[in-house]
């Protein structure tokens, strides 16, 4: 049977991933802050998941990683899903603070501790949300858009070492346009918004075919194609939310 982590199962996509990757029979192992909630979705399969509670933003979030690990026997499939996000165009120090050290430091934390665990371990995957907001500055969301930059790139930096040390380890950089989940507030009015089933029904076919970078979706792969031509002394000119 095969063997998943998912970090961030507890909301939004990291919960509807963990749904469609137990339908296919993975055993799981599922993690976030909210525990609670964890235990709710273990009631579904309890014999197929391992739960821990996990803040990406602690300094034993590696430790808590690997005891899951070794509840479930094994890793296979790493799916990290936290994050966090938000508009600030007033620059608030916490918002753009508290956004680097989720989507900054958590992210490299925990990609880090699934990536030395695979070099140890005979590889495996390692698949991970960002955003097409890394595509270029987004004046709206300054933290949030540098950070999904810095993921993409770590990503891609890590797929190279791992060519180059002959390690066999996958890699997936998921990057969704705007998805109506907690993350874009109550009432979230953004162009092409994208539905969440639908979305991890595309991030599972990416992983299982094996993508390196996949943008979702089809219209969103046209929009931020057309974002990366754009001169920066007319982006700068423009208004982007």
């Amino acid at each position: 049977m095969k063997k998943a982590i998912i970090i961030g199962a507890s909301s939004g996509l990291g919960k509807e991933v963990t749904k469609l990757l137990l339908a296919d029979g993975w055993r799981l192992g599922i993690a976030a802050r909210r525990i609670e909630r964890l235990e709710e979705i273990k009631t579904q399969s309890p014999g197929n998941v391992e739960t821990q509670a996990l803040d990406v933003t602690s300094d034993d979030a590696q430790q808590q990683l690997y005891a899951l690990i070794e509840k479930v026997g094994g890793m296979d499939l790493l799916f990290y899903a936290s994050g966090v996000g938000n508009q600030n165009m007033e620059l608030t120090p916490d918002i753009e603070l508290d956004t680097v050290a989720t989507n900054g430091m958590g992210f490299t934390r925990m990609i880090g501790a699934a990536y030395r665990y695979m070099a140890e371990h005979g590889g495996g995957h390692i698949a991970a949300i960002s955003s097409i907001a890394g595509t270029k500055g987004l004046g709206a969301a300054p933290a949030y858009s540098a950070t999904k930059a810095f993921q993409n790139t770590y990503i891609q930096s890590l797929e190279q070492q791992a060519h180059m040390r002959g390690l066999n380890i996958t890699f997936t950089d998921l990057r969704p346009g705007f998805v109506a989940t907690a993350l874009l507030g109550d009432n979230p009015k953004y162009p092409m918004l994208l539905q969440p089933e639908k979305v991890a029904k595309e991030m599972i076919r990416a992983i299982y075919r094996r993508k390196h970078v996949w943008v979702i979706d089809w219209r969103w792969r046209i929009v931020t194609a057309m974002w990366r031509r754009i001169p920066r002394c007319l982006w700068r000119n423009l208004k982007v939310k």
